[in-house]
């Protein structure tokens, strides 16, 4: 079988709910490999629910769907405050990336306390602000960002990751209407380590089935090395 777009591969799927410090609850989904402990954790950022952006996002919700059974990844899923999906609505209100910072640090706890491993933050357009702002605070393996525009997150955030000196992997789409290849190696050379990696071809929401798995097989080699190229049959 071929899979497709809607192909969702054996997992355990958990629906959770983060509790941040400020007093919000967060509802989400955890998915974990049916048989075995996890390899790693993918904490996932959606993009800017203002647009329609939440947890069920094709590329998170693809993720969620086919890499705790490809390369054995827990993938946890989330609305960020004041975001409502099928799971649900997360309380309190769209905060424009201020106090989601609480809302990042819940899942990350959460994490922890689950004994999850090698959490890596992946972000997607607004997501990727969350992550470059606040992965520093936290006890991340890194983070991988997908379409990330850089409208938030300042240069003296992306330094912040030379200290913190954890992997920064930046999926550029040549075509990306807030941020093409050329002007985010610009800015993300404040980050000497960083990875800018350009899609020929992609735009900002990587559509298609061709986009989604070159977005998949590029998060499963940054997590697990050697896990890629994906199977494209189950």
């Amino acid at each position: 079988m071929e899979i497709r777009s809607n192909t969702e591969l054996p997992s355990v799927r958990e629906d959770i709910e983060l509790q941040t410090e400020d007093g919000q609850t967060l509802v989400g989904e955890l998915a974990t490999p049916v048989s075995g402990s996890p390899t790693c954790t993918l904490i996932t950022l959606h993009p800017l629910p203002t647009h329609g952006g939440f947890m069920d996002s094709h590329l998170l919700r693809k993720a969620a769907n086919r890499l705790p059974h490809m390369i054995g990844a827990a993938v946890l899923r989330f609305n960020t405050r004041g975001t409502e999906s099928p799971r649900g609505k997360s309380t309190g209100d769209f905060d424009g990336g201020s106090a989601e910072r609480h809302d990042v640090a819940a899942a990350v706890k959460f994490v922890k306390q689950r004994n999850l491993p090698k959490p890596w933050l992946v972000g997607w357009s607004f997501g990727t602000e969350l992550a470059i702002k606040y992965g520093p605070d936290h006890d991340i393996a890194g983070a991988i960002l997908l379409s990330p525009p850089l409208h938030r997150a300042t240069s003296e955030d992306l330094m912040r990751w030379n200290e913190f000196a954890r992997p920064l992997i930046a999926l550029v789409p040549e075509l990306d209407e807030f941020l093409a290849p050329a002007e985010a190696a610009q800015k993300f050379a404040v980050v000497p380590a960083a990875h800018v990696l350009a899609f020929d071809g992609e735009k900002h929401l990587w559509v298609g089935e061709g986009a989604t798995r070159r977005v998949l097989n590029q998060i499963a080699e940054t997590v697990r090395p050697g896990s890629s190229p994906l199977p494209t049959e189950a």
